[in-house]
């Protein structure tokens, strides 16, 4: 399965640390802890909770940055975050710029239940498929001629599917081009404390404070989840943060659909305060991660396959159009085809991702 954006490299960490922490567990505290976290909770999440989330937030962030743990809105998973967001932003029938290619799970997350659109921004591999000022203004022209509005912009950073990282200029023109449409710009950051590499990742955060525009930060939003750096997917765990206190007060009241038990939140808490733990966690999960990428890109090219210079995530962004027959998007799914059905290996096509290119394909490590 190399299809399949799962963190295990560093289970053993946590289970170690859990051995160690019995406390974290309401059933070793007994009926104390019991009757605190079975009655009903305050929808914005236990404090002790948000609180150590909010420096987690900044650990994985390089310690640039500050988060107020009152600005967290609590989730199930990022999932629930996004689409929560798709809500709180836009009315059915208006629209979403998202740079290609995309996590394929964004048709299903951002569309089905509110009804809003998706306007792909096309991105090629002649400049590493980085998102341009000329692409964002040919899908904002796209969907006006459609009568469509669009609300905002949603990017990932790190990216999946293609493992990299933005840069400081691109995030800065993403957010220029935000502020003079007056759209909102939504960042998905589940990633960030999974870079092994450089350079070291930039976070909106960081730029809005280096900005000198305190107005922009209104307008923007950002999604995080314990799924992918500490690899908890199965505890559901998601959170906006947002500068908009008109977000953060719909959001909060949506919340209630999409809440994290208070059982998760407390053994959470207690992992996530431990700040000598997380650390540690943060720096062995990345040495761990980069000798996994290090395996498969040298692997692909020793028969000749060559990736997409990546340094985060889990994700290699691999190139196959030399193999036939991927000329085109017929071709790509025959090939995808083969590799599933004869040599056993699940990975993503890119046009699941709405890449234009037919041959590249997403392979997790």
């Amino acid at each position: 399965q190399m299809g399949f954006a799962e963190n295990q490299v560093s289970f053993d960490l946590l289970e170690a640390w859990l051995d160690e922490h019995p406390e974290a567990s309401i059933c070793q505290e007994g009926k104390t802890t019991f009757r605190d976290t079975a009655p009903h909770q305050d929808y914005h999440g236990l404090p002790a909770f948000r609180e150590s989330l909010a420096r987690f937030m900044e650990l994985v962030r390089g310690g640039k940055v500050r988060f107020d743990p009152d600005r967290i809105v609590l989730t199930a998973g990022a999932t629930a975050a996004n689409e929560l967001l798709m809500f709180c932003l836009a009315n059915p029938g208006e629209a979403f710029l998202v740079p290609t290619p995309y996590y394929p799970g964004f048709d299903r997350d951002l569309r089905w239940r509110t009804g809003v659109e998706i306007i792909p921004v096309h991105c090629n591999s002649s400049n590493d498929f980085q998102v341009t000022s000329s692409a964002l203004e040919e899908a904002y022209h796209e969907a006006k001629q459609k009568n469509i509005r669009v609300k905002g912009i949603l990017v990932t950073n790190p990216s999946n599917p293609l493992g990299t990282t933005m840069e400081r200029k691109t995030l800065k023109n993403l957010l220029s081009f935000a502020s003079e449409k007056n759209i909102h710009l939504i960042c998905d950051e589940i990633y960030s404390g999974s870079v092994f590499l450089p350079p070291r990742f930039r976070k909106y955060a960081e730029v809005l404070q280096a900005s000198g525009r305190p107005n922009d930060s209104d307008r923007v939003h950002i999604v995080y989840s314990l799924s992918k750096d500490l690899g908890l997917p199965g505890f559901r765990v998601g959170a906006i943060y947002s500068y908009n206190d008109t977000v953060v007060t719909t959001a909060r009241r949506m919340s209630s659909f999409s809440l994290v038990s208070s059982q998760t939140q407390h053994f959470l808490a207690c992992m996530l305060s431990d700040e000598d733990f997380t650390k540690k966690y943060i720096k062995e999960n990345k040495k761990r991660l980069r000798k996994r990428h290090r395996i498969m890109v040298s692997g692909l090219q020793k028969v000749g396959i060559s990736c997409l210079k990546s340094n985060a995530g889990l994700f290699c962004w691999v190139n196959l159009t030399q193999l036939p027959p991927s000329e085109n998007i017929d071709g790509e799914i025959k090939l995808w085809e083969t590799i599933l059905y004869e040599m056993g290996l699940n990975v993503s096509p890119g046009s699941s991702c709405h890449c234009i290119e037919p041959g590249w394909f997403s392979v997790c490590f």
